[in-house]
């Protein structure tokens, strides 16, 4: 009995040291794959920052496209509009001049308050 005992925590004890050595194995190799995704995408997740700085600043509600284009070169203009609705901002067209402005959704309540404003004075 002594020995189907020992034998029965032997087998315990591998099955738990090779486990836990698999397991922080698995660990590594998905974090260094994580690590080389995210230096794949890293230009354009720097460009959806660089989107959120602008579209954040207190003293604009919304950007013109021209603004957002000098500030963010290298991309074609349908690709910087995919880049901006995935930092989350949507898109204005001024019915005075038909140019194309930019505000973050979570904004949105400041630009229909100063819209507001705007008209009343």
């Amino acid at each position: 009995m002594e020995t189907a005992l020992i034998a029965a925590i032997s087998s315990l004890l591998g099955v738990t040291v090779g486990g836990l050595i698999s397991y922080y194995l698995q660990k590594q190799k998905l974090d260094h794959e994580l690590t080389l995704k995210h230096q794949d995408n890293k230009t354009e997740n720097m460009a959806e920052a660089t989107v959120k700085y602008y579209l954040k600043e207190e003293k604009f509600h919304e950007r013109s496209f021209e603004h957002l284009r000098t500030k963010l070169g290298g991309f074609e203009e349908d690709e910087l509009r995919r880049i901006l609705v995935r930092s989350g901002a949507v898109r204005f067209i001024r019915k005075a001049d038909q140019k194309e402005f930019w505000c973050l959704v979570e904004r949105l309540h400041e630009k229909y308050e100063k819209d507001k404003e705007s008209k009343i004075d």
